[in-house]
C-alpha cells in the first residue's frame, strides 16, 4: 500500500530471506544548533548516498545583484493596516529583530521585496542590529509617512522567533512590547475601518525574489553514523537523532515532531548506510582470501565499566574479519587502517552476551543462545538495546545500538563469524596442568577432547562433545569438567589449571557451539545464502 507524501522504497536483487529496503525520501525537519541552542527549519532529501539538508533563503530571480545578501525596500505607511507587518525578537535577548509575520494585501506583502524570517539590519539608514525590541518598535511607529528598511533573510532562524499559529495578539490599546510577543498592531494600526488598497504590480525592471530551498550541508552516508544517544552520555534524545559523517566534522542534530516520524527517519537513513557498508564489504572481500571475509561491520555506542572513570560513552567501530574482532576509534578505509585497531580478539575466544535475554549464568555452554533460538520480544525501539563481549581475564567491553534490528544482525554476524572460524581452526590446544603435571588440552571440532602430557604426547584421555554434560570453575584458574563415560556410563571428573581460564571457557563454548549449528539444516542453509551474498 503506498503511503501518501512518502516515497516507496525500491528493493535491490537480493535473495528473499535478505530483502532491505533502500530508501529515497524528503521531509521537513528542525535541525538544532549545539552553540546557540537554538533550531530552525529544513528540508531533509535522503538518497542512497547522501543525506541533503536544505535551508530556507531569499534568492534574486531577476534583475539586482543575485551576490548581494541584503535587500533595501521603501514602504510607504498605509492609513489602514500600516507597514502590514509583525516583528520579533531583540539584542536583549541576543537574537535578531526579524519579520515573524505579514499581512496579505498590504504594503509589505505588496512588495515582493519582504519575506518573513528577514532580520531588520537598518531603518532610515539607522544601524538597528545591536538594538532593543522597544527601541525597533519605536523606529518604526515613528519613522514617517516612508521607511527605508534593510533586511537579510536569516536562514538560521530561531524557530521561537516565528509567530506560531493561534498566538494571542495584544489589544488595540497595548504599547508593551517584547522580544518573544509579536509586535504587529501597534506598527499597522487598526484596518477595520478601511478597506486595504489594491495590491500595486511591481516594475517589470525591478528585482524579484523569491523564497527557495538551498542546498546547506551534504552528508556522505558511506561509514556515517546515526545516534539517539546524546554525546558523551547515555542519555536518549526525545523525537531526534545525530548523523555525522566519516569525517566527523558535518555533525547535524535533526529533531521531528513525532517519535514516529523520527523512527521513520532513523530507520530510513540507517538502512542506507548498511546498504552503502555492504556493498564496500562485498568489495572488499572480493580482493581478500576467504578466510580474512568481512562478515559485519558498523558502528557502536561503548558504554563505561562501573569502576571506569572515563566519559559516560564513547562512539566505536566494530568489525567482524577473518579470524578477529576488531575495535576502532574510527572506521577503516584503506587497507593500512585496518593495522591500526585500538583493540583485536580472536573471535572463537570471545563471548557474545545480549542482554534482556533469559541466559542461565553458563551461558558459555549453552549452544542455543548461539543458534539464535531465545528471543525477547519485549525488546522495543527506542531503549538502549546492548550487547557485550566477554573477553580474557574477567574483561568485557559493553555496547549499545540503536534499535532491535541492529542488536539481531550483530548476534547473527556473530554467530556466522565464529561458526566460520571454529571450521577453519579446526582446533585449539591450551597448555594446562592437573596434579603438578603440564598437560596439553586440545578442542577439536571434529573428535572433541583430548588430553595429553605435554613432554611425551601421550594420550591421557579423550571424549566427544556429547559426553560433556556439565563443569563449574572458581572463576579464576580452575575448572571441572564432568563427562559420562560412553561403556559405563559412569560420569567421570576433569580436574584443570589454565593461565586464562575465560579465553578457554569460550573457545570451549564456540566449538561445541559450531558443532551443533553443523547439524542443523536451517543455519546451514543460512550461512550457505550468507556466504554467496556477501562475496
Amino acid at each position: 500500500m503506498n503511503v501518501p507524501g512518502k516515497q516507496q522504497p525500491e528493493l535491490l536483487e537480493r535473495p528473499a530471506s535478505l530483502l532491505v529496503p533502500t530508501w529515497t525520501k524528503a521531509g521537513i525537519a528542525l535541525l538544532y544548533n549545539k552553540e546557540t541552542s537554538n533550531t530552525s527549519d529544513v528540508r531533509l532529501k535522503l538518497t542512497k548516498e547522501v543525506l541533503t539538508i536544505q535551508k530556507l533563503d531569499v534568492v534574486c530571480t531577476r534583475g539586482g545583484d543575485p551576490q548581494l545578501n541584503h535587500r533595501t525596500v521603501v514602504l510607504r505607511r498605509q492609513a489602514a493596516g500600516g507597514l502590514g507587518i509583525s516583528i520579533k525578537g531583540g539584542a536583549e535577548h541576543k537574537v535578531p529583530v526579524v519579520i515573524s509575520k505579514m499581512f496579505k494585501d498590504q504594503v509589505a506583502y505588496q512588495t515582493g521585496k519582504l519575506f518573513v524570517g528577514d532580520a531588520m539590519l537598518q531603518i532610515n539608514g539607522i544601524n538597528v542590529e545591536n538594538c532593543s525590541h522597544e527601541e525597533v518598535v519605536h523606529l518604526l511607529r515613528t519613522a514617517g509617512e516612508e521607511v527605508t528598511i534593510t533586511v537579510r533573510y536569516l536562514r538560521e532562524i530561531p524557530s521561537f522567533l516565528k509567530l506560531p499559529l493561534g498566538s494571542p495578539v495584544p489589544s488595540a490599546g497595548q504599547r508593551v512590547s517584547s522580544p518573544l510577543f509579536d509586535s504587529g498592531l501597534h506598527l499597522n494600526g487598526n484596518s477595520s475601518n478601511t478597506a486595504p488598497s489594491s495590491p500595486s504590480k511591481p516594475s517589470a525592471i525591478e528585482p524579484k525574489y523569491e523564497k527557495r530551498w538551498l542546498d546547506a550541508v551534504s552528508l556522505p552516508l558511506l561509514m556515517a553514523r546515526v545516534s539517539k544517544y546524546k554525546a558523551v552520555t547515555a542519555k536518549l534524545r526525545s523525537n531526534s537523532f545525530e548523523v555525522c559523517a566519516l569525517d566527523g566534522t558535518s555533525t547535524n542534530i535533526l529533531q521531528f515532531c513525532t517519535a514516529a516520524e523520527s523512527t521513520d527517519w532513523l530507520q530510513a537513513i540507517s538502512t542506507n548506510i548498511s546498504d552503502l557498508t555492504l556493498e564496500n564489504m562485498k568489495m572488499i572481500n572480493r580482493y581478500c582470501s576467504p578466510d580474512d571475509q568481512i562478515v559485519h561491520m558498523a558502528w557502536v555506542c561503548e558504554n563505561p565499566q562501573a569502576n571506569d572513570a572515563g566519559p559516560s560513552s564513547t562512539f566505536k567501530f566494530l568489525a567482524l574479519r577473518g579470524p578477529s574482532l576488531y575495535i576502532f576509534r574510527s572506521p577503516p578505509v584503506s587497507g593500512t587502517d585496518w593495522g591500526q585497531a585500538e583493540t583485536m580478539y580472536t573471535l572463537y575466544e570471545v563471548l557474545l552476551k545480549v542482554h534482556k535475554l533469559c541466559v542461565t549464568e553458563d551461558c558459555w555452554i549453552q549452544a542455543k543462545f548461539y543458534l539464535g533460538l531465545q528471543q525477547d520480544e519485549d525488546l522495543q525501539d527506542g531503549e538502549p538495546f546492548c550487547f557485550s563481549i566477554l573477553v580474557g581475564h574477567g574483561q568485557s567491553h559493553t555496547f549499545s545500538v540503536e534499535m532491535t534490528s541492529d542488536l539481531a544482525v550483530w548476534e547473527k554476524s556473530f554467530q556466522r563469524a565464529v561458526f566460520m572460524e571454529v571450521q577453519r581452526v579446526g582446533s585449539k590446544t591450551y597448555m594446562c596442568s592437573s596434579q603438578s603435571k603440564v598437560l596439553c588440552l586440545t578442542i577439536d571440532f571434529g573428535s572433541g577432547f583430548t588430553c595429553s602430557e605435554s613432554s611425551s604426547k601421550s594420550i591421557l584421555w579423550r571424549y566427544k562433545f556429547s559426553q560433556l554434560k556439565g563443569s563449574s570453575d572458581d572463576g579464576k584458574t580452575r575448572v571441572k569438567l564432568l563427562f559420562k563415560n560412553a561403556e559405563n556410563k559412569q560420569i567421570e571428573m576433569k580436574e584443570l589449571e589454565f593461565s586464562n581460564l575465560t579465553a578457554v571457557l569460550h573457545c570451549i563454548s564456540s566449538f561445541m557451539a559450531a558443532k551443533v549449528a553443523s547439524v542443523d539444516p536451517v543455519f546451514v542453509k543460512c550461512q550457505s545464502i550468507s556466504g554467496k551474498y556477501m562475496s
